[in-house]
């Protein structure tokens, strides 16, 4: 009975799960958290993709400080959703499973997804979405209906709840007839992320820190968790559902994502309606960088339909290329450091896995910094006053990573040099950039990368 009070209960429709046709338990489960680890990668691109539309000088000067306090609480919430993915990879590394960084495009559906993936700018109505999707069951009443009602409108279906396929992975976790002891590993540890390695700067087990950037605004608390034991996994979708997504969760608790949402929506929602739609920045949907650079290209879906906007200025596609590539780097640190065991460092030399979660760290900063200029470049050439890019946050052809060692960090090298042509590309398209100090900080960094992954692939036991 510990166990169950520690798990929550489940949705009324959850007592006994039905395991699906070609599925055996461990298959079922496995495929059920590699759903919740796209739906965590989802929402957290999406989340950052709004936070980043958000302010601007359109936004009243009486509004603004409302403004940057509620980007940085969202920025907040999608860090916290980086906790969230980073844990779901540890509960598949302990099943033995392969983890899943993956996330698709569009379009996709499933019943546990909460809704469409569409990157949209700051709104009342994209905001009703999220509220929705991070709601306990039990969220009723006038004010859930009317959210509800937009969440609808905003994306042409109902919205899914994230807690109901928690609730349906904590069914099987919690029965030794499904999933055996012995199934979970706990020899994996070294390989899993860990909060030591991962948590830097961010509160442990409570939140309650000024984030320093929002006097106001406390810091998010980021969840590691490792996964040793069924307890210890039912343990850590817990503490995922309490912070976001729990169907048991306390309406009065602040440190929810669904509190927080809601709390932004009441606030936006009191304004005048011109005031609202001046939240965010006149940022493209779904802005993507592809080649056919002359037309909208409507993608069909089951419930909805989803509109990307390609990028035609040719400068800006290039900002857009650099933003994908750095978080295509960004996907491969985190994959690459599950295939090394820890430490990160070895008395006081930093490991591989040491300068991978270094660097993921890095190109979260390299992202945040990328969109914010994205944020503020044309979409298209030679339009006045037309829509801003965004950042396009496209997934990358594969993120399989190469059997052997040697080869994985080719492929880092591979990336960092990439990046090198971009930005040497950036440099003659528009000769603007010669004195931009990122991007001479950022060719800067990339040899420093270059230089450490020349090391590895000459050091001893590096071989093919």
């Amino acid at each position: 009975m510990a166990a169950l009070a520690v798990a929550g209960p489940l949705d009324a429709a959850e007592k006994v799960p039905v395991l699906p046709p070609e599925f055996n338990w461990r298959d079922y489960t496995v495929m059920l958290l590699h759903v919740a680890a796209e739906i965590e990668h989802s929402l957290m691109v999406q989340y950052l993709f709004a936070a980043y539309s958000m302010g601007g000088p359109q936004v009243p000067e009486a509004r603004r400080d409302d403004v940057r306090r509620w980007q940085e609480i969202i920025l907040g919430i999608a860090k916290e959703e980086m906790g969230h993915l980073v844990t779901v990879q540890n509960l598949l590394t302990a099943l033995g499973a392969p983890i899943n960084l993956d996330r698709e495009d569009y379009p996709w559906g499933s019943d546990f997804y909460p809704f469409p993936f569409t990157l949209r700018p700051f709104s009342a109505k994209s905001l009703a979405a999220y509220v929705v999707a991070e709601s306990p069951e039990t969220w009723s009443g006038p004010k859930a209906d009317e959210v509800k009602r937009v969440a609808f409108e905003s994306t042409g279906q109902y919205v899914n709840r994230v807690g109901a396929l928690y609730s349906r992975v904590d069914a099987i976790l919690k029965d030794k007839d499904f999933l055996p002891d012995a199934l979970f590993h706990a020899d994996t540890l070294p390989y899993q992320a860990s909060w030591d390695e991962w948590g830097r700067g961010y509160t442990r087990g409570q939140r309650g820190q000024d984030s320093g950037n929002v006097p106001t605004v406390k810091s998010p608390e980021l969840l590691v968790f490792g996964v040793f034991s069924r307890d210890s996994a039912r343990k850590a979708l817990h503490e995922i559902g309490e912070q976001g997504e729990a169907p048991d969760a306390d309406l009065e608790d602040e440190t929810s994502h669904f509190n927080r949402f809601l709390g932004i929506y009441e606030e936006l929602t009191a304004w005048p309606l011109g005031d609202q739609g001046l939240v965010s920045r006149n940022v493209a949907e779904n802005p993507v960088t592809e080649h056919r650079l002359n037309e909208s290209e409507v993608a069909a879906l089951g419930a909805a339909e989803v509109t990307t906007n390609p990028i035609t200025d040719p400068v800006t596609a290039l900002w857009g290329h650099l933003f994908n590539l750095r978080y295509r780097m960004l996907l491969t640190d985190i994959s690459h450091a599950f295939r090394l065991a820890s430490p990160v460092d070895n008395g006081g030399v930093l490991t591989g896995r040491g300068a991978l979660v270094h660097r993921a760290f890095a190109e979260m900063y390299n992202l945040r910094a990328l969109a914010g200029r994205l944020v503020d470049l044309p979409l298209q050439q030679d339009v006045p006053g037309g829509l801003r890019a965004g950042p396009p946050f496209e997934m990358p052809y594969s993120l399989e990573l190469p059997h052997r060692d040697h080869d994985r960090w080719l492929l880092q090298r591979d990336l960092v040099q990439a990046s090198r042509l971009l930005v040497g590309q950036l440099l003659s398209t528009d000769p603007s950039c010669a004195g931009d100090p990122y991007l001479i900080a950022l060719r800067e960094s990339d040899q420093r990368a270059l230089d450490q992954i020349e090391h590895v692939l000459s050091r001893e036991g590096c071989t093919r």
